[in-house]
């Protein structure tokens, strides 16, 4: 099992700046990708922004030029910049670690932060 655990979130202005980190622990697989999720009530949860297993980046068009992800190969770590931040920010930001178990893909999910952007 893979435990992750995020922290950094709450409440910001709009326009302000928040760090989110995730620390993965227990059996960490050999291959796999990490990303941050987004959800508000009554939505389904959204791709924020993820590194795969191939080191490649992306982002929700929403928040390219605002957000930075970065993964730490050495920690098993993860973190989100978040820059100039908007109320459709809103919501709550889960940690993702997904990788393949027996060909089939499984998803690791932290309990999640809280990020309201609000004056």
């Amino acid at each position: 099992q893979v435990q992750l655990v995020e922290s950094g979130g709450g409440l910001v202005h709009p326009g302000g700046s928040l760090r989110l980190s995730c620390a993965a622990s227990g059996r960490i697989p050999d291959r796999f990708g990490m990303g941050w999720y987004r959800q508000t009530p009554g939505k389904e949860r959204e791709l924020v922004a993820k590194v795969t297993d191939k080191r490649v980046t992306q982002y929700h068009d929403s928040v390219k030029g605002r957000f930075t992800i970065s993964r730490d190969y050495t920690k098993n770590a993860l973190s989100l910049q978040m820059n100039s931040l908007k109320p459709d920010n809103t919501g709550v930001y889960y940690c993702n670690l997904v990788t393949r178990e027996f060909a089939v893909p499984r998803n690791y999910w932290g309990q999640g932060t809280q990020v309201p952007v609000s004056a």
